[in-house]
Formats: structure tokens, C-alpha cells, sequence
């Protein structure tokens, strides 16, 4: 790579990461896999760099990267299950205020779906992309979208049993964790 495209792709790189890792966090569940996730979409960024006719579309490849890399580990589910950590979690104490619970329980259901669901979801109303942009990152069809999108809310709509507009506080998710 030439040095001109390494600084265009370095400054890519410090622009864009915070939203693509919050893009990919919301897609795993976990900060430790969502950097790696990010980590080995940006790798794949580099080396089709060059290649890149229109740089103001390398957000687009780097966010497809990540959503087919993700659905791709559920996929294999190898890194799926317990997770050790060094730290027992916390109790709750008295007086949460409700929003927290909600958002909790909300980010509970949001990773019981199966991956294409959820990327779907994640891509749609966290990431507020249209349905033509979610199914370019998603590589797949937009009916595809429409149909994981409406079975993941389906899902979630069971779950809570109700049929609001704003069930979805998803913004709230990154805010509360």
C-alpha cells in the first residue's frame, strides 16, 4: 500500500472505529469479541484498500465485514458460551430505576436472536441505516431484511408482549453498559 492510501486509511481508521465498535458490541454482546470483530473487519479494509475505487464507501465494506464475520462465528459457534471472568457480577440494589431494568431485560432478548436477526435489527434502528444500505452490509436481499427484521421484532414483541412503537429503546443499550 502506498503512503498516501495508508494515511487515508489510518485516518479512516481513527474516524470511524467508535461507531463501528459500538455496531459490532451491540452485534455480540461482549467488548472483548466486538474489538476483535472490528480488529479482523479493518484488516479486511486494508487489504482491499487499493482496490477501493470510492473511499467514501469504505464504511459500507468495513460494516458488511463485520456483520458477515459475526453471523459467520454464530455460525461456527466456537467462541460462544461462558466467559471467564475475574470479577463476580453485582447484585442488584434496591431502588433501580425501571429504565435500567428495561434496557437490560431489552439487551437480554436483543442477544437471544439469532445472529441475522439481530445484525438486522442492529443495523436498522441502532445504526439507522435503510433497508437498501442493511442488506449491502448484510449482503443479502432486501425482502432478506425486511423478513429478519420482522421476525426479530416478532420475537421480541412476544417476549415483552406488547406492540409499541418504541420497543426498541436500543440507543439506550450502549448508554447503559
Amino acid at each position: 500500500m502506498r503512503g498516501r492510501d495508508r494515511a487515508d486509511f489510518a485516518e479512516f481508521v481513527a474516524a470511524r472505529s467508535p461507531a463501528l465498535q459500538r455496531a459490532a458490541y451491540l452485534m455480540v454482546g461482549d467488548v472483548d469479541l466486538a474489538q476483535d470483530l472490528v480488529q479482523e473487519a479493518l484488516t479486511k479494509t486494508y487489504v482491499a484498500w487499493p482496490r477501493l475505487r470510492d473511499k467514501s464507501k469504505a464504511e459500507a465494506y468495513t460494516r458488511k465485514a463485520i456483520t458477515t464475520t459475526a453471523i459467520s462465528w454464530f455460525r461456527r459457534r466456537s467462541w460462544k458460551g461462558e466467559l471467564a471472568t475475574g470479577a463476580v457480577p453485582e447484585t442488584p440494589v434496591a431502588g433501580h430505576d425501571h429504565r435500567v431494568a428495561e434496557s437490560d431485560s431489552m439487551w437480554q432478548a436483543l442477544q437471544a436472536l439469532p445472529a441475522r436477526q439481530r445484525a438486522a435489527i442492529v443495523l436498522r434502528y441502532y445504526e439507522d441505516l435503510t433497508e437498501a444500505q442493511t442488506a449491502e452490509a448484510m449482503g443479502c436481499a432486501v425482502g432478506t431484511v425486511k423478513s429478519q427484521v420482522a421476525a426479530g421484532l416478532g420475537k421480541l414483541r412476544e417476549r415483552f408482549g406488547r406492540d409499541d412503537a418504541d420497543l426498541l429503546p436500543v440507543h439506550d443499550l450502549v448508554v447503559t453498559r
